[in-house]
């Protein structure tokens, strides 16, 4: 054989050789393949450094990122350095709330990222005001419609997770949400992989197979404490606890203090189950003393149900490897059609502002975007449409801001947006008293919400209703 005829056949066998491992990698691929993230695949996930995951990330590309105590913050200054260094332009990173500097927020950075909150966090908030961000008015439920529905097309997914166990198995941990939509319709997956996050059961598992990339840290998760809770949140609390909340029920709340005020005055309650998509602090410590026992649940019976949450380290080592727990979809966790079947399901939520009439403002200040539209309306229709008629939805805030002004007005600051509407609620609450609305006409809810307004600024909303109406608000 001639050296020119075997140099030729070498090549020709270098080329099959390549195109066959090729074919190999395709069809055990993650998209050719098997979509399922708990379907292992026979691939192992290079270890890399962070600079050298988000090298993927390109001019134009979409990033979804993890959020809450699962934000892959590590991924996300790397990624931010990344943009920076190499001089690309027009990326959106797509999140719900998420945890840490948001650095790739900031007004240098402008014209390479711009975030898409789904719900918006203090963090992105003065992007958001100042143009240089976006949000997305939507309940919680529908977000994972975004990915499925391909109205949101991720190149790349940034997520956090447990350290595989001996079956290659990661946990999302702290935060499922919408996380596994994203994942299901991203074309890259990158992962955190930290010791720190809890192995959570339920729709957390994810196998390593999966990840393009992986990127081995060691860093505490986001924490927030239990505060310390005002005179006026303690009436609150108590006012719910004492009235609206009965044994046997199931409790949402979100994180704050009036949810903490609520869960530190139900210390005498008994077979309290929690289907909530977060959860606190409050709720160990209640689960400990026999308080909160799901045992009257139909659904998840003796189980906590959340979607995602943020706490302290207790919470974190509570929920760890815990099967007390279960971590769900949002699109389950929130659906109405699964809150509503839940044995007294008691929705407690917060807000900015309520008018007169019963309109809920609780993601701007005026024309100002301040969060989002979250879980409220999941919850408070779910309670309200209760199977067994004993649902009880609830919206609870101090009577007035930091700065004494009432959060019960004539009419909402305007440009204000109604997240709740007038229809959709039955209990107001202050420290003041307890609001029934449901069943009740224009003329009896200013009635009932002006006896639980704070009592110096009665008199106006009395007249302001006055002027309204053309008649006195009144209880008949």
């Amino acid at each position: 054989m001639s050296k020119q005829l075997a140099r030729r056949v070498g090549q020709v066998n270098k080329f099959l050789t390549a195109a066959s491992a090729n074919a190999a990698a395709t069809h055990n691929n993650y998209y050719t393949y098997v979509q399922e993230l708990s379907h292992p695949i026979d691939r192992e996930p290079p270890i890399v450094s962070a600079e050298e995951a988000v090298s993927c990330i390109k001019s134009g590309d979409t990033v979804f990122a993890q959020g809450a105590a699962g934000t892959p913050n590590v991924l996300l200054n790397a990624m931010t350095q990344h943009g920076k260094c190499n001089k690309l332009e027009k990326i959106t990173v797509c999140h719900m709330h998420t945890e840490g500097p948001a650095e790739y927020c900031k007004p240098e950075y402008k014209d390479i990222f711009r975030s898409n909150s789904f719900f918006m966090g203090g963090n992105v908030r003065k992007a958001v005001a100042e143009g240089r961000g976006d949000n997305v008015p939507i309940f919680l439920h529908e977000i994972p419609q975004l990915f499925y529905k391909k109205i949101v097309k991720p190149d790349v997914t940034f997520i956090h997770v447990s350290p595989p166990d001996r079956h290659g198995f990661c946990s999302l941990g702290t935060s499922v949400d919408c996380v596994r939509a994203g994942l299901l319709n991203s074309k890259k997956i990158v992962a955190q992989i930290n010791p720190n996050m809890p192995r959570t059961f339920g729709d957390s598992i994810i196998h390593k197979s999966h990840f393009d990339f992986a990127v081995e840290v060691n860093e505490k998760l986001p924490q927030h404490g239990t505060g310390e809770i005002s005179p006026v949140e303690q009436k609150i609390g108590k006012l719910i606890a004492e009235n609206l909340v009965k044994d046997g029920a199931t409790l949402q709340m979100g994180i704050g203090s009036i949810p903490d005020a609520v869960l530190a005055a139900l210390h005498n309650h008994k077979d309290l189950g929690i289907h909530s998509e977060m959860f606190a602090n409050g709720v160990v410590d209640l689960v400990k003393k026999g308080c909160v026992t799901n045992s009257k649940k139909k659904m998840h019976r003796g189980r906590i149900v959340g979607s995602f949450l943020i706490g302290d380290q207790a919470l974190y080592d509570f929920v760890n490897d815990n099967p007390f727990i279960e971590m769900l979809v949002i699109d389950y966790v929130n659906n109405t059609s699964i809150v509503k079947q839940q044995p007294r399901m008691t929705a407690i939520n917060s807000c900015i502002e309520v008018d007169l009439t019963g309109q809920v403002c609780s993601d701007s200040i005026g024309t100002r975007f301040y969060s989002g539209f979250g879980g409220q309306v999941d919850f408070i229709r779910g309670a309200a449409e209760g199977l067994d008629g004993l649902g009880v939805p609830i919206i609870a805030m101090p009577s007035t801001t930091n700065k004494g002004e009432s959060k019960i007005v004539p009419v909402l600051k305007p440009g204000a947006g109604v997240v709740t509407s007038r229809a959709h609620v039955h209990y107001v609450v202050t420290e003041h008293g307890i609001a029934s609305l449901f069943g009740k006409n224009v003329r009896q809810r200013m009635y009932e919400l002006i006896q639980i307004a704070d009592p110096k600024h009665r008199e106006a909303l009395e007249k302001a209703a006055c002027e309204r109406l053309g008649v006195m608000p009144s209880p008949n």
